[in-house]
């Protein structure tokens, strides 16, 4: 039996280094199964080879930077998107210099790609009229646009990451006196929360229409299951062009999940205005 295959290694990296040895979290682990997904997935269109057969040997340096340049220009990720899918892949690479040392050179020139350096935009800031024509963009007609606006409601009042609203789950929303979220944040850290009356009556409404069960997904995909970060991304980016007929100054911003993140109206809730980066 080869161990050292590129299937073998890669199945390897994820329950031995990361679940046993790491007990990464799941947000680590789901950030580098999406990144190798799209490794796997460009890979089947450059090359011309199911993931099954590919081999240490595909991975070149070339093709490591021509993935990388397809994540930031193909798909129009920014470059703190792109230097994360670099990490993942050098975690792994790390992983193979232990597992394969026949594979040792190959490893050093995976590891010599360097992170791209990046200038950090100035602040903006999206006013009350923006989130507003933002969070009433989905088309409440359909069951995916009230998810969509349940999602973007509790996104610009709680802060929670993307990783954080992907994982809510019916168990983790608390209605009624005192309405609130539950999660597991960076770190592990468990933090609550509070819902404003607003969102907590579109959440009411929405739990109300999903009758899930406690372990099922807030805001589940039309397969049911979890929804994924480009599918976040999707449908910001969605709305966001939909909002600007109503508002216009949107079209002047980009806005992403973690745009909302930041958003201050769900820190200070008599802001005229909220701080985005």
């Amino acid at each position: 039996m080869m161990i050292n295959t590129f299937p073998f290694l890669l199945q390897s990296f994820f329950t031995d280094r990361l679940l046993q040895q790491w007990g990464a979290s799941v947000h680590t682990v789901a950030s580098y199964r999406d990144a190798f997904r799209l490794l796997l997935h460009f890979a089947s269109k450059k090359l011309g080879k199911e993931p099954s057969v590919i081999s240490l040997k595909d991975l070149t340096p070339d093709f490591i930077s021509s993935f990388l340049e397809y994540v930031e220009k193909g798909r129009n990720n920014c470059v703190r998107t792109r230097n994360a899918r670099l990490s993942a892949i050098h975690s792994f690479f790390r992983y193979v210099s232990y597992k394969a040392p026949e594979c040792a050179e190959l490893c050093c020139q995976i590891l010599a790609i360097p992170s791209k350096r990046f200038e950090r935009r100035s602040i903006e800031f999206l006013t009350r009229k923006e989130i507003e024509a933002l969070t009433n963009a989905p088309d409440q007609n359909r069951w995916i646009g009230r998810r969509d606006r349940t999602l973007l409601l509790t996104a610009v009042q709680t802060g929670l990451r993307v990783s954080e609203l992907i994982g809510l789950r019916c168990k983790d929303v608390v209605l009624g006196t005192g309405a609130h979220v539950k999660c597991n944040g960076k770190g592990r850290k468990h933090r609550s929360t509070p819902l404003r009356r607003e969102t907590a009556d579109v959440m009411t409404a929405w739990l109300c229409e999903l009758n899930g069960l406690p372990e099922d997904p807030v805001f589940p995909s039309i397969r049911s299951g979890f929804l994924s970060r480009d599918a976040i991304e999707r449908l910001v980016t969605r709305h966001c062009k939909t909002a600007q007929s109503h508002c216009p100054s949107l079209g002047h911003k980009k806005i992403t999940p973690h745009v909302l993140r930041q958003n201050v109206e769900s820190r200070h809730m008599g802001s005229e205005v909220a701080k985005v980066a």
